[in-house]
């Protein structure tokens, strides 16, 4: 093996993936994900903490993006808007990562404790949005109901998205997920 490797995260991601599809989350160790991809463990160390950082990386581009899309979104944007915009954009940014998307949900839905995690970084990625919100002075309890609102609306197209093979992408699923919203909270 060379000292540098190109795409090296990328095929780590991909090793890890197959082997947490293939043997489990639990059964499968780094020595092997590194094996698999044709690296050491060091280097699957240079770009991982653990074997769970390969599902939930501390870097968050999604959180980034969409934080910084609320940031940048129109002052007089509602606040359900402006998280609607943010969460359609996202999904722009997620789209070439569909398979990756899919392999690693169905990781997560065989493992009782990867779950819990998905839950703890959704409940993140609503803090964060809330407090993006309340910089653009939406006071609570505003800022945290479309925060989580949002969240519960991403979850569910994101579900969809990974488990459908259809055409439509997630910013599509998104919006759809934000017009069935507003017909159940109209009462049709």
């Amino acid at each position: 093996m060379g000292r540098w490797e190109p795409n090296a995260r990328e095929r780590l991601e991909q090793a890890a993936l197959e082997l947490y599809r293939e043997h489990g989350f639990e059964q499968t160790t780094v020595k092997e994900i590194a094996k698999r991809a044709g690296l050491t463990e060091r280097t699957f160390f240079r770009h991982f903490a653990d074997k769970r950082e390969v599902l939930f990386p501390h870097a968050s581009p999604l959180q980034e993006a969409l934080v910084g899309a609320v940031d940048e979104s129109p002052q007089s944007a509602a606040p359900m808007d402006s998280i609607s915009a943010a969460l359609q954009a996202a999904g722009a940014l997620l789209m070439e990562r569909r398979e990756l998307a899919r392999q690693r949900q169905v990781v997560i839905a065989a493992n009782a404790e990867l779950r819990e995690r998905e839950l703890i970084k959704l409940a993140t990625l609503a803090a964060e949005l809330a407090q993006a919100l309340r910089r653009r002075g939406v006071a609570d309890p505003a800022a945290s109901l479309a925060a989580e609102v949002g969240i519960a609306v991403f979850k569910t197209a994101f579900e969809r998205w990974t488990s459908e093979d259809g055409e439509q992408g997630l910013s599509q699923l998104v919006r759809a997920a934000f017009d069935e919203l507003k017909a159940v909270t109209a009462g049709k």
